[in-house]
């Protein structure tokens, strides 16, 4: 079962009076925009993570295997 928490953001004066001119779900936008850096930064860690198995040699692709590719993508042709 999931929680729903509470965060604060705290904005002055002048930018809760801009916001409040402006007609958007302030929440929902937040929860949004949460969610998609979220997203970003995991893909940025991934890409990161595949980079540093591919220097440090961790994914080879098997003896043979980029020529036999090579060879059945021209027979396809």
């Amino acid at each position: 079962m999931s929680f729903v928490r509470t965060i604060t953001v705290k904005v002055d004066d002048r930018l809760r009076k801009r916001m409040a001119e402006v007609t958007i779900n302030w929440s929902r936008y937040i929860r949004e925009s949460i969610v998609e850096r979220i997203e970003r930064e995991e893909r940025k860690k991934a890409a990161q993570e595949l980079l540093e198995d591919i220097r440090t040699r961790k994914h080879v692709a098997p003896r043979g295997f980029i020529n036999q590719t090579i060879r059945e993508a021209r027979k396809t042709r």
